[in-house]
């Protein structure tokens, strides 16, 4: 018989459709998962005394010219052998860093590595407010992240790759005997990722450590740990930089911390780099005018062109509602025009190339019109 990741829930019996439906409405083709919708004799009118419900569950068929359909909340998908799988509920959506994920989605492949009896993933707020994939399993022996990681990337883009792992004993259930999701301890310093636990044996590791406590929120961190095991994603990468930057005054690139994953590797890293401080612009010497770049020669060349003098204009439009007070309106504007040079910019031609010229003082007035 053929092998099944998941026990399947069967087929359609006599006189029942079902259907696998996209959010969209439209059919799901084979393989791809979609809610789960019952049609047929044995459709039941509504819930009892729950009119709201019943129109939210029981609606017409979008793609029948008549008939209704009940949708059950599952996900499912259908399997060449024409067996449905069941996959979880749709309510278990989350979004992720922009993305939708179906829980259940991440949850079946968890349950396909060897020794996972039971698995359960939730989408947990971190400190800032962002949500994070956490996947709670009981399994016959240790997994470490590296492990997970390898496995279930085969399986599943990144952004779907639970941030944490914890492994329980079992997963704690409710009086009902479904998994009790409340009841899951929170992820922090349950990571085992596998590696030695080193403590930092320099000022600079010691320092590095402190960082990475901060941006990926855990207790303990060793030096051989490594960024993405523990927590770390490219948003959490971007706020380590900056944090490098204001408390070390270390210029460390992003994609280096995808290069040197370890508080040991940056450590080398940072120490052949030089400590490059940030210095401001150096302000060029006032001219009379001065050379246009390449992209600006190019938008000056296109403003000469006949029916293009626009082509490049922003239109905005703002509503303002109250009184206006319009010598204080213009009077904003002219400040803002004398204090940024690149307001009073205008370009010109001298001995046949375009120039920039930065003019002492602009006209301006803004026109009113009466609507209506």
């Amino acid at each position: 018989g053929q092998e099944y990741a998941s026990v399947p829930i069967g087929k359609p019996i006599d006189n029942t459709q079902l259907y696998i439906v996209s959010r969209y409405d439209q059919l799901q083709p084979i393989g791809v998962p979609g809610e789960l919708c019952i049609a047929g004799d044995g459709l039941a009118r509504g819930y009892l005394n729950r009119p709201e419900l019943t129109a939210e569950k029981f609606v017409s068929i979008p793609f029948m010219e008549e008939g209704r359909m009940y949708r059950t909340g599952d996900l499912a998908r259908w399997l060449p052998d024409g067996n449905i799988e069941y996959m979880g509920r749709i309510d278990h959506q989350v979004k992720i860093r922009g993305y939708r994920i179906e829980i259940g989605e991440i949850e079946t492949q968890i349950l396909k590595v060897a020794g996972v009896r039971e698995a359960v993933v939730v989408a947990r707020e971190d400190e800032s407010g962002k949500k994070e994939l956490c996947a709670y399993f009981a399994a016959d022996r240790k997994l470490t992240v590296s492990e997970w990681r390898e496995a279930l990337s085969q399986e599943l883009p990144g952004y779907m790759i639970p941030t944490y792992f914890v492994q329980l004993e079992k997963l704690p259930l409710s009086a009902n005997g479904k998994i009790d999701r409340k009841a899951l301890p929170a992820p922090e310093g349950s990571v085992q990722t596998g590696a030695q636990y080193v403590a930092p044996r320099t000022l600079l590791e010691a320092r590095l450590a402190r960082i990475w406590k901060e941006v990926l929120g855990v207790s303990t961190v060793g030096v051989k740990d490594n960024f993405f095991e523990l927590g770390g994603h490219s948003l959490r990468a971007t706020t380590m930089v900056n944090k490098l930057h204001k408390e070390m005054n270390v210029d460390f690139p992003l994609r280096d911390v995808f290069r040197y994953m370890t508080i040991e590797e940056m450590a080398q890293a940072i120490e052949r780099m030089e400590e490059r401080l940030y210095v401001s612009i150096p302000t060029i010497a006032e001219q009379e005018h001065y050379p246009v770049s390449s992209a600006q020669k190019r938008l000056f060349i296109l403003h000469q062109l006949e029916g293009a003098e626009l082509s490049y204009n922003m239109p905005g439009a703002m509503l303002l509602e109250g009184a206006l007070d319009r010598s204080r309106f213009e009077e904003a504007f002219r400040r803002l025009i004398a204090r940024h040079e690149t307001l009073r910019t205008g370009f010109e031609m001298a001995n046949g190339e375009p120039v920039q010229r930065v003019y002492r003082e602009v006209d301006f007035a803004v026109d009113y019109v009466q609507a209506g």
